[in-house]
């Protein structure tokens, strides 16, 4: 299938992909989406979501658009409301492991094969899905474009802070509650400090960077 342009519609407009694709005949399409490429620490989390004909998801946009408040209530109603849910992780040992990049497409297969029965077509946000069994539509910005991939949006964000939220349990000097591992100042300062824990991404330049500080001077 060609690949949808950049634009940024909403209300209505962010299901025109949808409607299109219900006209046609499909009867249960995905949207996968993923949370977590760029920081520093925690997993990467992707989510596959399907809706259903006429669902009601009022104020749905990309969760990077929508207040933590809306994404909370937009989690609730999209749990409560969705066909089927499937939600996938790459820990940080998987990304130094595989590399960002197929670490993601690891989760995103992860959280798509939770799907059962499986759906007939999957809108991927981004550049696709390498090695999917399922036809799949790539969509470049997709959680502005797409409800579906919207919506897969919005749960992978909300899983990851919450999985965040409990690294900050548990590494609290690190300040993970606050950055959710992100690259901030405070958290390059820690990470300087401190040097890395188990969950940080050990390939990442700036935690590379920290470890090398860090070690003993040879003699």
């Amino acid at each position: 299938m060609s690949r949808s342009k950049s634009a940024s519609p909403s209300g209505r407009g962010l299901w025109r992909i949808e409607r299109d694709l219900w006209r046609r005949g499909f009867a249960h399409i995905a949207g996968v989406d993923e949370a977590g490429r760029g920081p520093l620490a925690g997993p990467v989390v992707a989510a596959a979501a399907i809706l259903p004909p006429r669902c009601r998801l009022p104020g749905l946009a990309d969760s990077k658009l929508l207040s933590a408040v809306r994404r909370e209530r937009l989690y609730d109603l999209i749990t409560g409301r969705a066909l089927r849910i499937g939600i996938g992780l790459a820990e940080a040992g998987t990304v130094d492991r595989l590399n960002v990049l197929t670490a993601t497409h690891a989760a995103m297969q992860a959280a798509i094969e939770q799907l059962d029965p499986p759906p007939e077509l999957l809108l991927v946000d981004g550049r696709g899905l390498p090695g999917a069994r399922i036809p799949q539509r790539a969509i470049v910005g997709g959680d502005r474009m797409c409800a579906s991939i919207a919506a897969a949006s919005i749960l992978a964000k909300i899983v990851r802070d919450r999985l965040m939220m409990e690294l900050d349990e548990r590494y609290p000097e690190y300040g993970f509650g606050k950055h959710k591992g992100y690259a901030t100042r405070e958290h390059l300062a820690r990470l300087a400090e401190l040097g890395p824990c188990p969950e940080h991404r050990l390939s990442f330049a700036p935690v590379r960077a920290a470890v090398q500080t860090r070690l003993p001077l040879s003699h």
